[in-house]
């Protein structure tokens, strides 16, 4: 036998290592095991592709949640009690360190992955119906004011191609609203320049169309003017095979990724002097935020960000202070009233009109 490689344990060993633990004490938590590729997860993935048409982001999100439960079930994934799930729950949160939104979305997840199995005959009940989803606070939309929209927009300067890039797609995120995966995901053929619109395919593969102003169609054909040439031009001479469909695209002749793009805006936001949060879908929120302000009703604001639920869109109406400022001014009968107050007291009242919309 090698002196590099120790001997098998004896039955005497194990015997005493199961031994060596003081009775009564509580054995060590067994660690959930590895997902295995379950076949019914398998097959409720393929369900979604095929007859619900989700994105691939949705079929990645699922995917990732039912990893989760896989880990934590093993083999019982059809046989799932309602104990066993809010143990789960407990564990995401306790032992993956989920947030509470996080973890509703978990469960979302698997009352869709339970209604499956009932629905294909795999079991008689749904265990997560009847488990309450975690109570969620709903946040506010964040948005940029317009004076640092115009900012933001107008940081990417010159002509160089990859400026003349990230201008037009700035315009054209914050004039449409369309979801970043939306922006990066047009094609040449998805734009009606002439007639200042543009079809995209959002959520649930559902498509819709949106009106273009005049600032993103001029960046537009600014950047389909030459620069998006040019650099299809240089990738081919290193290289490039395949001419891209894509609108925008990258460096290297190919479209331009959610993340480089998101890269590219947080290099833009901290020039223009903005806070480090800034994300792709904080100018949908502000698209959809000016649009009420100037007065846009609350349908056509809805078709144009492509959302199912009008409740969805209904949350920009707590954060359009503009227009309810308005609203409040022609309707209420003492709105332009004198008030009894002096003057340097009313100055150290806090209201929603002196204070910041952001």
């Amino acid at each position: 036998m090698s002196p590099s490689r120790s001997a098998p344990p004896t039955a005497a060993k194990k015997t005493a290592a199961r031994t060596s633990r003081p009775r009564g004490a509580t054995p060590p938590a067994r660690a959930p095991r590895a997902p295995g590729g379950h076949p019914l997860s398998e097959a409720f993935i393929l369900h979604l592709q095929l007859e619900r048409g989700a994105s691939p982001h949705t079929i990645a999100a699922y995917r990732r949640d039912l990893t989760r439960l896989e880990r934590f079930l093993g083999d019982r994934l059809a046989t799932f009690s309602g104990d066993d799930l809010e143990r789960f729950m407990g564990w995401l949160q306790d032992e993956e360190g989920l947030a509470t939104r996080s973890a509703a979305r978990v469960l979302s997840a698997i009352r869709t992955f339970g209604a499956w199995l009932v629905r294909g005959g795999h079991r008689q009940d749904e265990p997560a119906r009847h488990l309450p989803l975690p109570r969620l606070g709903r946040p506010l939309p964040v948005v940029l004011s317009e004076d640092e929209v115009v900012r933001l927009v107008t940081t990417p300067e010159g002509d160089l191609p990859l400026a003349v890039r990230d201008r037009a797609m700035l315009e054209l995120l914050y004039g449409s609203g369309l979801r970043v995966s939306e922006l990066c995901g047009l094609a040449l053929g998805d734009l009606q320049l002439d007639e200042g619109w543009l079809r995209t395919t959002g959520k649930g593969r559902k498509t819709r169309i949106v009106p273009l102003g005049e600032p993103a169609v001029l960046a537009i054909r600014a950047w389909l003017a030459g620069p998006r040439q040019e650099l299809i031009d240089r990738a081919t001479r290193k290289g490039l095979r395949r001419l891209p469909a894509e609108l925008f695209i990258s460096a290297r002749g190919k479209g331009l990724t959610r993340q480089g793009f998101w890269k590219n805006l947080k290099r833009d936001a901290a020039q223009a002097g903005l806070a480090p949060t800034a994300s792709p879908h904080k100018l949908r929120h502000s698209f959809a935020t000016h649009l009420l302000d100037g007065g846009a009703d609350l349908r056509s604001v809805q078709a144009m960000l492509g959302h199912a639920d009008l409740a969805t869109t209904q949350i920009y109406t707590h954060v359009s202070q503009r227009s309810l400022r308005a609203a409040y001014e022609s309707a209420h009968p003492l709105a332009d009233a004198p008030s009894a107050v002096p003057a340097k007291a009313r100055k150290k009242i806090r209201t929603p009109w002196n204070e910041s919309t952001r």
